[in-house]
């Protein structure tokens, strides 16, 4: 992998040919350091690189549990982070680079950034994929109609979403902070909630491809991930989420890691958390339907 220094941000409306040599069916990783629509504490646009840093790092490999080691596949590609303005403007140049990635037949992984960015990501992915289903990872459903104001904050991604009418099928495992207006906009959408208190190991959740997974890592408890700006306890141990996503059986065409906050990591740990995930995740994108022996 390159070396810290050789990760730079990257502009594709300024740079044509940037994508040029994406391959079909690459797995592409794009780090989106946007952190303006957090609610509460700022601090997510230095998760991708802190991510990386943890990916690379000394104390482990670059293995996934079931051998796949992404140091030898060609397949996988850093392009480094997406160089933002702000506000729509952001929201734009982020749909711009993942339509671009997904125009090259590449399955895209973001690193955020706050939890807003999904919903420009998916509004390239909803015009690519006519049935695509999101598994959503989360204490939050992220339904708000808006919040403090604000309709694109990172408390209403999934409520823009389903207006826009961008999946067929939304899925959210692991939440445990539903208001009565939260609640509403489930029903009112469709979605399907399997809350953290009806969560039990094994609950088969029928899903089918395309799918796109979505990781907010306060789905964590946050004894194992403090590097979060909402610690919510009562979440997934870190080895509950790993048998999840990697008893994933459909094919995942993205996916998305976000709201790590570097400002309240304990010695990088979570940082640490979201690179296995990265690895993990990887693996099963580049080996749709298999499962792993520690899935099994």
């Amino acid at each position: 992998m390159p070396q810290q220094s050789e990760y730079t941000r990257f502009s594709p409306s300024a740079a044509p040919g940037t994508f040029d040599h994406i391959l079909p069916g690459s797995i592409v990783l794009v780090g989106i350091p946007s952190d303006e629509n957090s609610s509460f504490m700022q601090g997510a646009a230095l998760a991708p690189s802190r991510i990386r840093e943890a990916l690379r790092s000394g104390e482990t490999n670059l293995s996934a549990e079931d051998g796949t080691d992404l140091g030898q596949e060609s397949r996988w590609i850093d392009l480094g982070d997406l160089e933002l303005g702000s506000g729509e403007v952001a929201f734009g140049q982020i749909e711009s680079a993942v339509a671009g990635l997904l125009a090259r037949d590449a399955r895209v992984q973001s690193l955020g950034g706050d939890h807003a960015i999904t919903y420009p990501i998916l509004r390239a992915f909803g015009a690519r994929y006519d049935d695509l289903t999101v598994l959503h990872l989360d204490a939050h459903p992220d339904l708000y109609d808006q919040f403090e104001g604000s309709r694109i904050s990172h408390a209403c991604p999934f409520a823009r979403v389903m207006e826009d009418g961008l999946v067929a099928r939304l899925v959210q495992v692991g939440i445990r902070t539903m208001n009565p207006h939260q609640r509403a906009q489930a029903d009112r959408f469709g979605v399907e909630v399997i809350e953290m208190r009806h969560w039990r190991p094994g609950l088969d959740l029928s899903l089918e491809g395309p799918l796109y997974v979505s990781i907010d890592l306060d789905v964590l408890d946050p004894a194992f991930v403090p590097g979060v700006s909402h610690h919510e306890p009562g979440g997934f141990s870190v080895r509950e989420l790993l048998q999840l996503l990697q008893g994933l059986r459909v094919p995942v065409v993205g996916a998305d890691i976000v709201e790590l906050n570097p400002h309240r990591d304990v010695g990088g740990c979570t940082a640490m958390v979201a690179a296995k995930l990265l690895k993990e995740i990887t693996s099963v994108m580049l080996h749709p339907g298999a499962v792993s022996s520690s899935a099994e």
